[in-house]
């Protein structure tokens, strides 16, 4: 996993609205700009403008299809996000079941 992309991950993902656009398009499959901007209180322009900093940072591939660029998951990046929580959750798992060890030997010892 690259630190990098994970970077670029949690930064694309650290606006609720951008949060949300993953969302939607997850749930749909695909979307375009068009679409997505008709059930929000934002113009096209600005969903584009997230749909780009998104792709930017891998979390969608655009694809052209005629006039229209459509919008779809990549799930590599989350994937590699998902991993490095993981990763840094066990790593304090294991220092609180350390932490829980000496206080068992404190308390044995009195």
């Amino acid at each position: 996993m690259v630190a990098g992309s994970v970077d670029a991950t949690f930064d694309a993902l650290g606006d609720p609205g951008r949060r949300a656009l993953v969302s939607s398009i997850a749930a749909r499959g695909t979307a375009t700009a068009t679409e997505l901007a008709a059930e929000l209180p934002v113009t096209r322009q600005a969903v584009a403008k997230q749909l780009g900093t998104l792709a930017d940072a891998g979390l969608l591939r655009a694809t052209r299809v005629g006039r229209e660029t459509r919008f779809q998951v990549t799930p590599q990046p989350l994937g590699d996000a998902a991993a490095w929580l993981i990763e840094v959750g066990a790593q304090w798992d294991a220092r609180l079941a350390a932490l829980g060890r000496s206080l068992a030997r404190a308390r044995a010892a009195r």
